[in-house]
């Protein structure tokens, strides 16, 4: 064998050396690759029951809210009517209630302050008695 021929052969031999090295880690992949294919495979079976279950409780919780917006509805319409009952009141009887709780405030206030000095005054009168004894 010449020389060329020895180096060809060495080559072929390393070359069929990275092969096997290159082969062994290619082969884990593809197995890796199946599981993966397999798992995917799994997950979307078992999505179905999932999703199912998710859309029936979503199914239920639109239908709640209709009925919580039903009932907002009716407290709006409360509040509006309260808000108008509110104005009609205030517009028809707060005006005159205003001034008859000023009046008897002030005839309050007059009232204490007539007691108050005529207390004053008796109690003028009982001292200056007490002097003269």
């Amino acid at each position: 064998m010449s020389a060329g021929e020895w180096i060809a052969a060495a080559a072929v031999a390393v070359f069929l050396l990275l092969v096997i090295l290159v082969a062994r880690p290619l082969m884990k992949l593809g197995r890796t690759l199946d599981e993966a294919t397999i798992a995917i495979r799994k997950a979307h079976e078992n999505s179905d029951p999932l999703f199912n279950g998710a859309n029936t409780t979503l199914t239920h919780v639109n239908t709640q809210l209709e009925r919580v917006d039903g009932i907002t509805a009716n407290a709006q319409a409360v509040s509006g009517n309260v808000s108008a009952l509110t104005s009609v009141f205030t517009a028809t009887l707060g005006g005159p209630l205003v001034k008859v709780a000023a009046v008897s405030y002030g005839l309050s206030k007059a009232i204490k302050a007539r007691r108050k000095r005529k207390e004053e005054r008796e109690g003028k009168h009982t001292r200056s008695r007490r002097g003269r004894k």
